[in-house]
């Protein structure tokens, strides 16, 4: 079985991993690996469905991940630490959930690799999204479902892994300042 890590809670009493091939009857699955204790490995979502890209909310009550439950890959956020009060956050396809730091936005790629942002309000006992809007889209995306972007504490910055073009003749790193408005005009 292929272990790979997703993302360590703030407070670091818990990793969160996937494992492929998880059982005959599921694809990938979400475990958890609590880091006290004994320190025994239990699944989080374990479904026929197959789940990805596992992300703890800043405080640490909700998980954030993309599953096939729909057909196509979608971003679910869910309770933790038992997976209950399931709540679909993409419509249209979408991979790489990631949190800003205050838990208040959740980022995500769409399948036409446009970079998503969804207003989130965590503090009930259940997921509200407030706002959802597009904000640029990645050029040249790597088809990548966990590692393609990351986004700094405050939400306003983005890493994007890409390729370059076919007539590149150095690698570099391209750094694009206000994407948000490059897409406007």
């Amino acid at each position: 079985m292929n272990k790979y890590p997703f993302d360590w809670s703030r407070d670091g009493r818990f990793v969160l991993y996937g494992a492929l091939p998880g059982t005959p009857t599921t694809g990938n699955d979400i475990w958890v690996l609590p880091m006290f204790g004994d320190r025994k490995p239990m699944p989080y979502l374990r479904t026929q469905a197959g789940e990805f890209s596992g992300r703890f909310s800043p405080d640490g009550r909700w998980v954030a991940y993309s599953s096939r439950e729909s057909g196509q890959r979608e971003v679910y956020v869910a309770s933790f630490p038992m997976a209950t009060g399931k709540r679909q956050i993409s419509t249209m396809g979408g991979t790489t959930p990631r949190w800003r730091r205050d838990g208040q936005e959740l980022f995500y790629l769409a399948e036409d690799n446009t970079l998503m942002a969804v207003g989130i309000d965590l503090r009930g006992a259940s997921v509200e999204v407030t706002s959802v809007k597009p904000l640029f889209k990645i050029k040249n995306g790597v088809n990548s479902a966990d590692f393609p972007f990351d986004v700094t504490p405050d939400g306003q910055r983005f890493i994007v892994i890409t390729r370059a073009d076919d007539d590149a003749t150095t690698a570099g790193i391209a750094v694009v300042m206000n994407g948000e408005a490059a897409v406007k005009n």
